[in-house]
């Protein structure tokens, strides 16, 4: 979830460039209509692409295609979902043709809550009682999903662990600033030696909070 956040914040920065590149181009354009300078546009040092062949008639005959790689090709669709048309405001002559796909990416931030029912064994000729471990990454009160959407928060994203709390309070997460703080600072070895150097220096903290509760 960490990863997909970091995207999609990658994506929103890259759409923010272009509007700021397209507002600018759009203050010069106005500031040229009034008759004055505008800020003078500098063209990238890029190579000429190699010339073109002319085509033959046949070719420019033929409709042009699209091929610039779409973002959802990278995608991993979670689900799919039927959207029906309503069938009163459909003509009576109305044939189905198939389906029209659409991908609307989104995001689900909610709490996942489990109450474990660990099986208690009792031997009476041995008087010992045998309970059940929790899976891997269950310690404590706090699951794995919080441990490391706190750590990506507070280490990947620089996010102050009040607003850490805050935003986990906002979903129904019941943690104090206390366990805030402990689940950040104790028993997280694998980052106090990744502080210290004793983590090859090509080991990212994203990384390292996967392999930790994962």
């Amino acid at each position: 979830m960490v990863q997909r956040l970091l995207n999609v914040l990658e994506d929103v920065m890259a759409d923010l460039r272009a509007a700021q590149a397209e507002n600018q181009r759009l203050r010069d354009e106005i500031t040229r209509l009034k008759g004055e300078q505008g800020a003078p546009a500098i063209k990238p040092n890029t190579p000429q692409p190699p010339p073109k062949h002319h085509s033959s008639e046949k070719e420019r005959r033929q409709p042009k295609t699209w091929s610039k790689d779409r973002k959802t090709d990278r995608m991993v669709i979670d689900r799919e979902q039927v959207v029906q048309v309503d069938p009163t405001h459909l003509p009576p002559d109305a044939v189905f043709k198939g389906y029209e796909d659409v991908v609307v990416q989104d995001v689900l931030f909610r709490t996942d809550n489990v109450l474990f029912h660990k099986e208690k064994w009792y031997s009476p000729s041995q008087h010992q009682t045998s309970l059940a471990s929790l899976p891997p990454g269950y310690r404590g009160q706090c699951g794995p999903g919080i441990k490391s959407l706190a750590l990506g928060f507070d280490f990947g994203a620089q996010m102050s662990e009040p607003k850490v709390a805050e935003l986990l309070r906002s979903v129904g997460v019941q943690i104090s600033d206390g366990q805030m703080s402990n689940l950040l600072i104790k028993d997280q070895v694998t980052f106090h030696e990744e502080k210290n150097g004793c983590v090859p220096p090509f080991t990212r903290t994203s990384d390292t909070v996967l392999r930790f509760y994962h």
